[in-house]
């Protein structure tokens, strides 16, 4: 499986290519960051995103998209460009009919770490471990970016067990059914 992590931003959004499959040595295939400048209007940035966003699935044909779903944060500025970032990057795989997977930054850094309360300095050191890198990917995005990738590379079988576990036990259970209300 080959997977395009998009760890979302305005200004720095990390984006990192990983092939592998559970159990089987994972390989990195690409990792950078899509810059645009601070001082410019959002549209224009989320335009800049957009198409560092199409570079990468151009260049690396990814078979899904994992991306980093949108948490709450303390600085609402920062939170819309994130989210906004995040929903260029879903468009992008869509447009494409890839599939689209979210994953919130605790369930990353328990996948990558074992801890979900891992900080970046750890995250970037078990990225760099499991991937068999010289060094941690710089910034920080990218090394994120390359964590939401192996998180969805080992969590997508069982994910895919689960769901289809939902649709048998829909499809068996009887129709329930509720009295009328009769007042």
């Amino acid at each position: 499986m080959r997977v395009l992590g998009v760890d979302p931003g305005l200004t720095r959004c990390g984006i990192g290519v990983v092939e592998g499959a559970p159990g089987r040595p994972l390989r990195m295939a690409g990792v950078g960051v899509v810059r645009t400048p601070a001082d410019a209007e959002t549209a224009e940035r989320l335009v800049v995103v957009e198409r560092g966003v199409e570079e990468w699935l151009e260049e690396y044909r990814p078979d899904v998209v994992a991306v980093e779903r949108v948490f709450s944060q303390h600085n609402v500025r920062t939170v819309m460009g994130t989210a906004q970032a995040s929903a260029v990057a879903m468009l992008c795989a869509a447009r494409r009919g890839l599939p689209v997977a979210l994953h919130t930054p605790s369930e990353v850094k328990a996948a990558v770490t074992g801890s979900g309360r891992a900080g970046k300095e750890q995250v970037g050191a078990m990225v760099t471990r499991l991937l068999r890198l010289d060094a941690p990917p710089k910034p920080a995005d990218a090394a994120d970016a390359l964590a939401l990738a192996i998180c969805h590379i080992w969590r997508a079988p069982a994910q895919h067990r689960l769901q289809q576990a939902r649709l048998r036990a829909r499809a068996v259970a009887p129709a329930v059914r509720t009295p009328k209300d009769t007042r």
